[in-house]
């Protein structure tokens, strides 16, 4: 009786762990189906968005100079792609827009990329974390409808993209220029009205 028990038990060890890791899937995959039904994007577009930016991501890592001497990095959404980051010249910014406008479906091109070295990392991780408050504010703002707007910042310029009215746009950037550490926002937004 007592083997028998020994053999069981990191089995049933094992079952029970395996089933408490399928709850956070579960969470997360709950949690992704609600963003994207509150999307104003139909699921292709969504999936298209994805696909432009691995897509514009990859052109640019395959080019040895961009690679080797800029930080960028595409966004897109409804097909309209920000470029953010540094290129320390113009012929590498202006290579890393024309790489983009040349992925599939890509409607236009809204080009960020400031002509300096790269920031560093350490500066990275704080707009990481400013992007993380924004998030944050604009989730506990009433009226406004957080789950359409992509948040992006970069060398604290917080970008602003989704599919809103003008006054929804207004109000979106009144309140993300208020979260502490935000140098200027950018509104890349496009408008229903």
């Amino acid at each position: 009786m007592k083997l028998t028990t020994y053999y069981l038990l990191p089995g049933m060890l094992l079952i029970s762990f395996l089933q408490s890791c399928a709850v956070p899937v579960i969470v997360a995959g709950a949690a992704a189906g609600s963003a994207i039904a509150y999307d104003k994007r139909s699921a292709g577009t969504i999936l298209d968005d994805e696909t432009i930016e691995f897509k514009s991501a990859g052109a640019i890592q395959r080019d040895e100079a961009l690679a080797a001497h800029s930080h960028i990095a595409a966004i897109s959404y409804n097909g309209i792609v920000l470029l953010v980051g540094q290129a320390p010249t113009k012929a590498l910014r202006d290579k890393a827009v024309a790489l983009t406008r040349s992925v599939p479906k890509v409607r236009s091109v809204h080009d960020e990329i400031a002509i300096a070295q790269p920031i560093p990392l350490k500066a990275r991780n704080y707009d990481s974390w400013i992007t993380t408050k924004v998030k944050n504010t604009l989730l506990a703002a009433k009226g406004i409808a957080s789950l359409h707007v992509k948040v992006i910042t970069e060398n604290r310029v917080t970008y602003l993209m989704g599919i809103v009215s003008q006054d929804q746009g207004k109000q979106i950037a009144s309140a993300v220029q208020q979260v502490d550490g935000v140098k200027r926002v950018v509104k890349v937004f496009e408008y229903l009205d």
